[in-house]
């Protein structure tokens, strides 16, 4: 009687399984449901403070528009609050659990790479085969969200230009043109030294060079300086590193000039600081306390209503003129371009669910109201074509330099690589090593890192 008993129990319990996995399709729908039944997707990105403003669009803006046409759908916010360094490594180590992992996590383009072949990411391929906006997405955009094995595994959120701002009440004077477009490296000098001769107490030219910033150190400023040079950091054709080149060389001279030799740079207790950005473009800048600083786009963000420091007449202000190459050299400009996308975990409890919150993330009016909030550029060319984004202050601009625009080396090293650039700039810049040493111990460091046989 018991053992019949028991097989009753199995048959009962093996029923009851069946129904439920009929009624939930691919995914249990009771993973992270709240007491109404919803499903729960989290959202994890890097929150930079009081002012953040992804965290500001997605309470005012996506998550009320969102719960109210997806009902059964509750998104809950699971910020990390770090620097750039930190934020990379603490999401990767939540990615590795089912019970920390994130439901859609924001995920820097250049850490795509790595993360995906470290098996953090879910491939989104088959994903995108049946989304028709897919094709309203950006093409080169695309391709900095797919992997080396060929399979995309985010969608682009933001992108990004970055040029050289300017504040025009200082420039007037320091008799400086107010439409300024410098016509290379010496140019940028020269503005520079007429502002410290002129106004003592105003910072001449500011660029990030304080590991401590991780990532936009790298990208803004060092890679700013080489891709205008006639050097590259990396080949995409024999995927081998460069090192040693007169390019690396050059940029490491001009951030010399700049901290060092001419002293025009902010001093190092701004310079080497963690919150080296927000005192520049939030302070210094806009209280004309700064005269030209490497930067991108997105501060727009910061002198918007709303924003950290807003400016009523930002485009009467400040002026924003692309980074010229080194000596002028064809094609006379260029960029850096990347941006943070949109992904989902490999140990994410509602793939499908976390795709629906994605698409949305992704949606034409979507991408413009974030683009606004954030001061970024849109991954969408139909986005780009409406009203409220062409009205933006200095996107045509910003948009322009998109034409000279490089990339980050599609590589998983290039993390590792990063780094080694960070510490050669910071140990320029604090005058610890000279340019030459400097650029000898990064060779010396890369090719440890990446292999011998993977330096050219």
């Amino acid at each position: 009687m018991k053992k019949r008993f028991r097989n009753m129990i199995g048959l009962t319990s093996l029923a009851v399984l069946g129904l439920t996995l009929v009624a939930c399709g691919n995914e249990a729908k009771d993973e992270g449901a709240t007491a109404d039944g919803q499903t729960e997707i989290k959202i994890t990105w890097r929150d930079t403070g009081e002012h953040d403003n992804l965290r500001k669009y997605l309470n005012e803006e996506f998550i009320p528009n969102f719960e109210k046409e997806n009902e059964d759908i509750k998104i809950v916010l699971s910020p990390i609050t770090a620097s750039e360094g930190d934020y990379f490594s603490k999401v990767a180590l939540s990615m590795q659990s089912e019970s920390t992992a994130p439901d859609v996590v924001a995920e820097d383009s250049f850490m795509l790479n790595s993360d995906a072949n470290a098996g953090y990411l879910t491939a989104l391929d088959d994903y995108v085969k049946e989304w028709d906006e897919w094709s309203n997405y950006t093409e080169n955009l695309k391709a900095g969200s797919t992997a080396q094995d060929g399979k995309l595994y985010a969608i682009p959120g933001t992108s990004d230009s970055r040029g050289l701002w300017y504040n025009k009440n200082v420039f007037e004077k320091a008799g400086l043109d107010k439409e300024w477009q410098p016509k290379d490296w010496s140019e940028i000098i020269e503005a520079a030294e007429k502002i410290k001769a002129t106004q003592p107490e105003v910072i001449p030219f500011g660029m990030g060079v304080a590991k401590a910033n991780g990532e936009s150190v790298s990208m803004q400023t060092f890679e700013m300086l080489l891709y205008g040079t006639k050097d590259t950091l990396f080949d995409s054709e024999t995927r081998k590193w460069h090192v040693g080149t007169d390019g690396i060389l050059s940029s490491l001279k001009f951030i010399d000039e700049i901290y060092n030799q001419k002293k025009l740079g902010p001093s190092l207790s701004i310079a080497i600081n963690s919150n080296y950005g927000s005192v520049m473009m939030q302070d210094k800048f806009p209280n004309d306390q700064a005269g030209i600083i490497l930067d991108g786009f997105w501060n727009t963000g910061n002198w918007s209503e709303g924003g950290a420091a807003p400016v009523e007449n930002m485009t009467e202000r400040f002026g924003f003129a692309a980074m010229p190459t080194e000596n002028g050299d064809e094609p006379g400009s260029t960029t850096m371009s990347g941006g943070w996308t949109w992904a989902i975990p490999a140990k994410a409890k509602n793939k499908d669910v976390s795709w629906r919150v994605v698409q949305a993330l992704g949606g034409e009016e979507a991408q413009v109201k974030r683009a606004m909030s954030e001061g970024n550029l849109t991954v969408r060319n139909d986005s780009a074509e409406l009203p409220e984004y062409t009205a933006l202050p200095f996107i045509k601009e910003a948009t322009a330099f998109l034409q000279n625009a490089h990339f980050r080396p599609a590589d998983d090293k290039y993390p590792n690589v990063s780094v080694e650039i960070q510490n050669m700039v910071e140990a320029v810049a604090t005058g610890s090593k000279t340019p030459e040493q400097a650029a000898d111990e990064y060779a010396k460091n890369v090719t440890r890192i990446v292999g011998e046989e993977n330096i050219n």
